[in-house]
C-alpha cells in the first residue's frame, strides 16, 4: 500500500493528512511549528511505513522554512504545490466552496495520489548549491533595494538640489549609489552647503569616496557645478529637505554596503562549486551573474528532463496556445523571474563579447524581432548550450556553438 502525505502550512502550526492509494484518510494531525512538532510529524510518518529506503512523499504549499528543510533530509520527495493549483484541486472534492486547514492538507495528499507525475519535486541540490542560492538571491534583492532607495533619493534631489543630479546622475556611471556621490552628499546636504565647499575640501571628500585618477579635473568640475546658477527653495525648506536627504542617504549607505558584502560572499562560495568553471566559460557570464544562474537551475542533473524543460522553466522558450483554427505563439508569463532577469543581462553582455552571439542577435533583428525578443531568443539558445555543457562537464566552445553563423563571416 502506497501512502501520501499532505501538509497545510501555517505560521504557528501545520495540518497533516495521510491517505492511501485508494484515497482513504489514514491519519490526520495538527503539529506545532517547532522541534517537538517536527518530531511528531516524523513519528507519524514512520508509523505508516516511512523508512530511509522508501520515504513517504510529501506535498506542501511552500519550498522554504525549517519544516521543509527537515523533510528534505535524506531521499524523500517533497513537492511544493502552487497555492493557486491547490485551490483548483479543492473544487474536485466538493462544490460548496468550503475550506479548512485539515481539508487543504487532505487535498494536497490527494494531489500526489492522482497527479504526482505532473508535478516536479524539489531538486536534490547539494548543500553548497543551496547556500549559493541563498546568497545570490539575497545579493540580487540587495541590489534592487539599493536602486529603489537611489530612485527615492533622486526624486527628492529634483525638488531642491538639481546641482547634485548634474554632478552625479547625468552621464555618470553608478549614479547616486556610487561611493563618491554618497561621500559628497554627506558633507553637502544642501545647495548652499555645496556652494561653500572649497577645492581642498572637495578634493579630500572625493578621495575619501575612492577616487584615485583625475582628482584635480573632477574637483574643478564639481565646484563649477555647485557654484552655478540654480533655482532654490526657501532657506528653511531647503534645510529641512537636506535632513530628509541625509536620512535617505544613510539607508542608501547601508544598502550599498550590504550588497557589496553579499557580492563578496557570493563570489567566494561560487568559486568553490565544481560547476563554476563550466558556467563562467560562457561569454557574458561572470562570477556574480553565473552564481545567479546556478542558484536558479541548481546542480541536480535529474531536475530537468532535457534542455526544453530548462528553457520552459526559464521562460525563454515560446508557449503555444491552440484551439480549433486559432493558434497563438508568444512568450511565457509563468516562469522563474529571477532566472529570466539574469538571462537578459547574460544575453546583453554576450552580444558585446561573442561574435557568434552577436550574429545570432543581428539575424533575429533582421527577421523583425524587437530588441527584447531577440535577446530572449539568444538566451534560449545559450541556455540549451549550458544544459549540454553541464550534463557532459565540458566548457563552452564558440566554434561549435555558432558554427553556421560564423562560417559566412569567416
Amino acid at each position: 500500500m502506497k501512502v501520501f502525505c499532505g501538509i497545510d502550512w501555517a505560521e504557528r502550526h501545520h495540518d497533516v493528512a495521510l491517505v492511501d492509494d485508494l484515497g482513504n484518510l489514514l491519519a490526520k494531525a495538527r503539529i506545532s511549528d517547532d522541534a517537538a512538532g517536527y518530531s511528531e510529524l516524523l513519528d507519524l510518518l514512520a508509523a505508516h511505513g516511512d523508512t530511509q529506503a522508501t520515504p513517504i512523499p510529501v506535498a506542501i504549499e511552500t519550498s522554504r522554512g525549517l519544516l521543509v528543510a527537515i523533510l528534505r533530509s535524506g531521499t524523500r520527495q517533497v513537492f511544493a504545490i502552487n497555492p493557486l493549483a491547490a485551490s483548483r484541486y479543492r473544487d474536485r472534492h466538493g462544490v460548496s466552496r468550503k475550506k479548512s486547514d485539515a481539508g487543504d492538507a487532505f487535498v494536497l495528499a490527494n494531489i500526489l495520489r492522482t497527479d504526482m507525475p505532473m508535478h516536479r519535486s524539489l531538486p536534490a541540490d547539494s548543500e553548497l548549491a543551496r547556500a549559493i542560492a541563498v546568497l545570490a538571491r539575497a545579493q540580487q534583492d540587495a541590489v534592487w533595494n539599493r536602486q529603489t532607495i537611489a530612485n527615492q533619493l533622486r526624486s527628492l534631489l529634483r525638488e531642491y538640489y538639481p546641482a547634485a543630479l548634474d554632478a552625479f546622475v547625468t552621464g555618470r556611471k553608478g549614479g547616486l549609489a556610487h561611493p563618491e556621490a554618497r561621500a559628497v552628499l554627506a558633507v553637502a546636504p544642501t545647495p548652499a552647503a555645496a556652494a561653500k565647499l572649497t577645492k581642498p575640501q572637495i578634493r579630500a571628500v572625493i578621495k575619501r569616496g575612492g577616487r584615485q585618477r583625475y582628482v584635480e579635473a573632477e574637483t574643478k568640475r564639481l565646484q563649477d557645478i555647485f557654484r552655478a546658477e540654480y533655482a532654490h527653495q526657501p532657506a528653511l525648506v531647503e534645510e529641512a529637505m537636506g535632513k530628509q536627504m541625509l536620512a535617505l542617504l544613510r539607508q542608501l549607505d547601508a544598502a550599498a554596503h550590504g550588497a557589496d558584502d553579499l557580492a563578496d560572499a557570493v563570489e567566494t562560495s561560487f568559486q568553490q562549486h565544481p560547476d563554476a568553471e563550466v558556467i563562467t566559460s560562457f561569454p557574458g557570464l561572470g562570477t556574480l551573474l553565473g552564481a545567479r544562474v546556478l542558484a536558479e537551475i541548481g546542480d541536480d542533473r535529474n531536475r530537468f528532463k532535457d534542455a526544453r524543460a530548462l528553457k520552459a522553466y526559464a521562460g525563454s522558450a515560446p508557449v503555444t496556445r491552440a484551439s480549433g483554427k486559432k493558434r497563438y505563439v508568444g512568450r511565457r508569463f509563468v516562469k522563474n523571474d529571477r532566472l529570466t532577469h539574469a538571462g537578459f543581462l547574460w544575453a546583453f553582455a554576450a552580444i558585446t563579447v561573442s561574435s557568434g552571439a552577436n550574429a545570432h542577435y543581428r539575424r533575429r533583428r533582421d527577421r523583425g524581432d524587437w530588441h527584447a525578443a531577440a535577446q530572449r531568443s539568444l538566451f534560449n539558445r545559450m541556455l540549451g548550450m549550458l544544459h549540454h555543457c553541464l550534463q557532459h562537464q565540458v566548457p563552452y566552445d564558440e566554434q561549435r556553438a555558432f558554427a553556421p553563423l560564423l562560417e559566412p563571416a569567416a
